[in-house]
């Protein structure tokens, strides 16, 4: 933790705009380097221009290689296109309509020449695709979500309207640099003035779509009549015409905390390591709207693409993501009548436990998922998944009649959330949270990093239970070791151990030379100390 966590930037912290936009111009990756070739984690292919890892030839060949994958899998309908506030997301918008374009794929650009938070873009495939069986339509998000400015992200949402998954992803890629490899000979495109003027290329009013829309899945009315007091910070985010909108159509008390958008996003305070990101689940980060907490009843803030949520409360600050997660759910279940009496809830693998013992009260089925929101599509189309939670505060949920909202994260619906909590209960989130650790116990939660390199993160990745002989953990006897998910059976890329007090779950980073560990004690700081320390030695005695 650097010393200048949570204070404000200053002019040497702001990327230089200029060599960021042209360096996307100019650049040619060296794919003998592998961090400048494609590649698409869990939230699409990311980058940064000054270091060659997303840069127009990165553009147009994803996009390429995506027109040549819609085609293969009979996708014929309009995609839908919307970018977030970073510099790269502009440019990269524009190389990818000329590609679009040249191609003959009709593309839904925003009506208002604004901003697209994922979750919007999400809405907008799931509400035209809806009651079709054919030419349906999918998207594509430009977005790194909260990384720095200097980044740039492209993700592509199939028909279904979330992320793709790996089988999408991996074609993608692999095409992609195969492209590239070809120096993009094969890769179509037209003049951007042309792209532009195309009969394919198309507008539409995502903002219009999306807001007309939340009455059916936020009781908007009972914030409404409480006069719940909301400070909404869209942190230069692709929310910020949003939350205005919201305030002013349905009469709401709110406050759009700060309306600027500023691509080096100067008025941030920096995170824990002293860079700009936009993380709305970060204290330092978040630290001048956690300073004007008393100013509202409830504050939230969202990250670049709006896709994240950061939930503030007068009487305890920034809440855990964990926290609101288990308060979100408990609130919902009690209060969403039309949803399937056997809507289950689902959750990643290394999301906090007190999420079990919520749903265990509940009486509804836990679907514990590997990493990715990707996992909650399925259940989240049909109903059978009431909500679906990562501890990296994304979730979404379904509308009050039960069917599907989106099938991206959703930001906004969450933060809306923990308004209408406070207006139907009385009471904010963090209230209920510590009446739920009364019930249910108060977990200790945290992830550290281990060093591994590349081939004990190759280990790590394909660990098997059996290669775990250790019987206790913590003192405590472990109940289980999983390596595959017990809610889809699906590889968790790692290994998780679980006791009835604790557990941890040990996952190489994609990244970094480091494997992941994030540790729970329902016991006290202590005891999670001693998880953490037993759980490196353990991890490191199998992976060498």
């Amino acid at each position: 933790m650097t010393d200048r966590a949570g204070t404000g930037a200053l002019p040497e912290d702001l990327v230089d705009l200029s060599e960021l936009l042209e360096a996307y111009a100019s650049r040619t990756p060296d794919l003998s380097d592998p961090g400048q070739r494609v590649a698409f984690g869990t939230s699409g292919h990311r980058g940064s221009s000054l270091k060659s890892s997303f840069n127009d030839a990165h553009i147009a060949a994803i996009t390429q290689a995506i027109v040549e994958y819609r085609a293969q899998e009979g996708t014929t309908g309009p995609l839908f296109m919307g970018q977030d506030t970073h510099a790269l997301s502009a440019v990269a918008q524009d190389t990818a309509l000329q590609v679009l374009a040249a191609n003959g794929v009709t593309v839904l650009l925003d009506s208002r020449d604004g901003y697209t938070p994922t979750p919007a873009l999400s809405h907008a495939i799931l509400t035209y695709n809806k009651d079709r069986e054919r030419d349906l339509a999918d998207g594509i998000v430009i977005t790194p979500s909260h990384n720095p400015p200097a980044d740039g992200g492209f993700k592509y949402n199939p028909t279904h309207g979330g992320p793709a998954d790996t089988d999408a992803t991996g074609w993608i890629a692999d095409r992609a640099n195969e492209l590239l490899e070809g120096g993009n000979a094969d890769v179509k495109r037209i003049p951007l003035e042309e792209a532009r003027a195309a009969e394919t290329t198309q507008s539409f009013d995502y903002l219009d779509s999306y807001v007309s829309a939340l009455p059916e899945i936020i009781d908007l009315e009972a914030i409404k009549r409480a006069g719940v007091r909301i400070g909404a910070d869209p942190m230069g985010s692709a929310s910020v015409a949003y939350w205005k909108e919201i305030g002013e159509r349905f009469g709401l008390d709110l406050t759009v905390v700060n309306p600027e958008v500023d691509p080096q996003w100067a008025f941030m305070t920096l995170d824990w390591d002293g860079k700009i990101r936009m993380d709305c689940s970060s204290p330092s980060a978040m630290a001048s709207l956690i300073q004007q907490r008393d100013k509202f009843d409830i504050a939230t803030g969202n990250d670049a693409d709006s896709d994240r949520h950061g939930i503030v409360t007068p009487d305890a600050g920034l809440m855990n993501p964990n926290h609101y997660l288990a308060v979100a759910i408990d609130y919902l279940f009690a209060h969403r009548d039309g949803w399937r009496e056997d809507a289950g809830i689902g959750k990643t693998l290394v999301s906090s436990s007190i999420i079990d013992r919520v749903a265990e009260s509940l009486g509804r089925r836990l679907v514990e998922v590997p990493v990715g929101f990707k996992w909650f599509v399925p259940g989240l189309l049909d109903g059978s998944l009431g909500f679906g939670g990562e501890e990296s505060a994304g979730a979404s949920f379904l509308r009050k009649d039960g069917s599907v909202w989106t099938t991206d994260k959703d930001g906004i619906i969450l933060a809306l959330l923990a308004a209408e909590i406070i207006a139907v209960t009385g009471k904010t989130p963090s209230q209920r949270y510590a009446e739920l650790t009364e019930q249910y116990g108060a977990p200790v939660y945290q992830r550290i990093d281990a060093p591994a390199d590349r081939e004990q993160k190759a280990a790590l990745k394909k660990l098997s239970p059996e290669q775990v002989t250790a019987e206790s953990l913590a003192g405590d006897p472990i109940t289980a070791k999983l390596t595959e998910a017990p809610g889809n059976g699906a590889p968790i890329g790692g290994l998780k151990v679980t006791t009835d007090r604790a557990w941890f779950a040990a996952r190489p980073s994609g990244t970094e030379d480091v494997y992941k560990i994030y540790a729970e004690s329902f016991v006290n700081e202590e005891h999670l100390k001693l998880v953490q320390r037993e759980a490196k030695a353990l991890v490191d005695g199998v992976i060498g």
